[in-house]
């Protein structure tokens, strides 16, 4: 069974089949393997904690809500994002003097389970160590016990996710495109040579950010994600439906769903149409992608080699590449300097 780490929340699934049978996917329980023995971390402190310089004026200062417990992490009051389970606000590393997020996770709608605490415990030390310029950096996390929260500060990209970015910059090249691709497989390769492998699940282009400045994206909330043995399988159903490759869905699986996510993120960034919008709900996504019907979106992709590139992605899993080997495929390492900027294809 893989065990599956738990720090950024992800997609929460409540999937019901009409006319077959009842599924239900829910988030495990977030991170109760953070929670220490008592009396190991300290309690969050509430502080109101303003910023000082000689001759500053009340308006010139900005006041943390809250720091953590070490006094390093200050959080403002501006909400950057918010999902299902989690908040995610501005707040400032004040020992580096750089901006940082902080996700913040209410526990109250979750239950403890010793068993699970038991179980991961162990995994806390390799999360910490991920270190890979294409993986968003997990800089701290604690348990508030008075307020009954999981707080964790990760690097913030300046630009947000990739799916608003893609949205935002509707002219954007085929060169653009091939550089945060081959990013994105630079981070899955990353995860996946990993001893031992992870898996994402939940590779989306809301889950993948960037900062603009520089077109660098870097692959995030790995909320869902799975530590599995040497034989790369694992069995829980977990993910977003549009992206969820075939097996997934069978319970049997390796890295290579991965692959599919990635391929249906590309599909995404040409054509700024999730994949298999044209479905009304998640039962008729589930209908299509088990079936092995392709999303409409395909069609509007008009780039014959970009086509080729992403059907090849999504194909069966046995066919499917591994992340290296797409880094290698020619259509990834070759581009034209002045190529003109697509749009919606």
């Amino acid at each position: 069974m893989p065990v599956i780490l738990s720090l950024c929340s992800a997609s929460q699934i409540n999937l019901q089949l009409r006319g077959l049978k009842e599924f239900y996917f829910f988030p495990l329980v977030f991170a109760w393997y953070f929670f220490p023995t008592p009396g190991i971390i300290p309690e969050r402190h509430t502080l109101d904690m303003l910023s000082e310089s000689p001759g500053s004026s009340d308006q010139d200062k900005e006041p943390f809500v809250e720091v953590d417990p070490s006094g390093r992490f200050g959080r403002y009051s501006d909400l950057l994002g918010a999902g299902a389970v989690k908040k995610v606000y501005r707040a400032f590393d004040q020992w580096e003097g750089t901006d940082v997020a902080w996700n913040q996770v209410q526990l109250g709608r979750f239950s403890n389970d010793p068993s699970v605490i038991k179980r991961l415990q162990a995994e806390i030390a390799l999360l910490k160590s991920l270190k890979n310029e294409y993986i968003i950096v997990l800089y701290s996390f604690w348990r508030d016990n008075e307020h009954y929260t999981l707080n964790f500060i990760t690097e913030a990209c300046t630009s947000g996710n990739l799916r608003d970015y893609r949205k935002k910059h509707c002219h954007v090249s085929m060169k653009a495109l091939r550089k945060w691709s081959r990013q994105i497989l630079k981070g899955l390769d990353y995860l996946h040579t990993h001893d031992p492998c992870i898996i994402h699940r939940d590779l989306n282009c809301s889950n993948i950010f960037i900062n603009g400045n520089i077109g660098k994206v870097k692959i995030g909330d790995l909320g869902l994600a799975a530590i599995v043995d040497e034989t790369h399988h694992a069995h829980s159903v977990l993910g977003t439906p549009e992206y969820m490759a075939p097996e997934l869905y069978e319970e049997d699986y390796t890295e290579l769903v991965d692959i599919y996510s990635f391929g249906m993120c590309m599909l995404e960034m040409a054509t700024l149409e999730i994949p298999y919008s044209e479905c009304d709900s998640i039962a008729k996504i589930y209908k299509k992608v088990t079936a092995g019907v392709k999303p409409q979106a395909l069609k509007k992709v008009s780039d014959s080699e970009l086509k080729a590139f992403i059907e090849k992605c999504i194909g069966q899993p046995r066919a499917r590449p591994s992340a290296a080997e797409l880094m290698k495929d020619p259509f990834l390492s070759e581009y034209d300097e002045e190529e003109v900027p697509i749009s919606k294809f």
